[in-house]
């Protein structure tokens, strides 16, 4: 799924990161985790010799991001980043980030970066051209209406099959609508997610399907996305098994180290930290049934 701009405070990642072996951190010191000893096995496949190049859109937004700056370690997919860097040996200073469009960085061909990180739901179509690493997010869709929309408060599975609604191309949103909650009539398709929260505004939609934290942030009353009091998210449901993956070139060699560091941060309780600091308050959404 591709967001909208975001706001929110978020803390620094807290401690320093080391590098691979023959690479120096700031102490001296070099890891020895099994991501880093994979890394250091595969680092003729590194984008860039002794650094670790991601990539990710531009702008980015919050809760992903903060700022609109990837490098500084705030927000959910920066903090991970230096997360995974950390258990694969780099250091801050060795971690480059690159632009890459969100709608370029699952077309097939050679990358400029060694993964992408930017709200990129695994699906089999995109697996096809490129590769994805084991889920750093499970994703859950919800609902975003104006609070004059019938459907902020008549949304059993019957009504919501009656309902007008909107979305970006290619995103998993609407795929969900049209897989899930099949309704009477096709849903709008718009180039960007921007063109459909202006249709949603314009009422020309009932609803738009968006990713849990993205949707709770965009209804509240300080993102700026609506007027103040005017949307709703109405619910989420229940996992589908979409989770968001780290992307690569397909076939990199790097996909196993990766899998290495998500699975020590999983371990640890790293991920599940990083998950409560950022996305705890977006998740505690009332359930709906498709």
């Amino acid at each position: 799924m591709r967001t909208l701009p975001r706001l929110i405070t978020a803390a620094t990642v807290a401690g320093s990161l080391l590098t691979i072996a023959g690479i120096s951190s700031p102490s001296g010191a070099a890891t020895s985790t099994k991501a880093s000893a994979c890394v250091a096995a595969h680092k003729s496949s590194l984008h860039t010799s002794a650094h670790l190049t991601i990539a990710t859109d531009d702008p980015v937004y919050d809760p992903w991001f903060t700022n609109n700056k990837p490098s500084n370690g705030k927000g959910y997919e920066s903090a991970v980043a230096y997360a995974l860097a950390k258990e694969m040996g780099f250091s801050t200073s060795k971690v480059t980030w690159v632009h890459e469009p969100f709608d370029s960085s699952y077309q097939p061909g050679k990358k400029s970066f060694d993964f992408d990180l930017n709200e990129i739901s695994f699906t089999a179509q995109r697996a096809a051209v490129v590769s994805f690493s084991k889920s750093y997010y499970d994703v859950t869709q919800s609902i975003i209406a104006l609070k004059s929309n019938p459907i902020a408060t008549m949304h059993s599975s019957a009504p919501l099959k009656t309902y007008r609604y909107g979305d970006q191309i290619g995103t998993t949103g609407l795929a969900y609508i049209t897989k899930h909650l099949q309704p009477t009539s096709a849903p709008k398709v718009y180039n960007t997610l921007e063109d459909a929260v202006s249709a949603l505004k314009a009422k020309q939609i009932d609803a738009i399907v968006v990713d849990t934290p993205t949707g709770q942030y965009m209804a509240s009353d300080f993102s700026g996305e609506f007027a103040k009091g005017t949307a709703v998210q109405v619910g989420q449901f229940p996992t589908t098994g979409e989770h968001f993956g780290a992307l690569f070139a397909k076939g990199s060699t790097l996909v196993g180290c990766v899998n290495l560091a998500l699975s020590a941060l999983t371990s640890n309780g790293t991920l599940a930290s990083i998950n409560k600091q950022y996305l705890g308050i977006y998740n505690q959404v009332t359930k709906l049934k498709p």
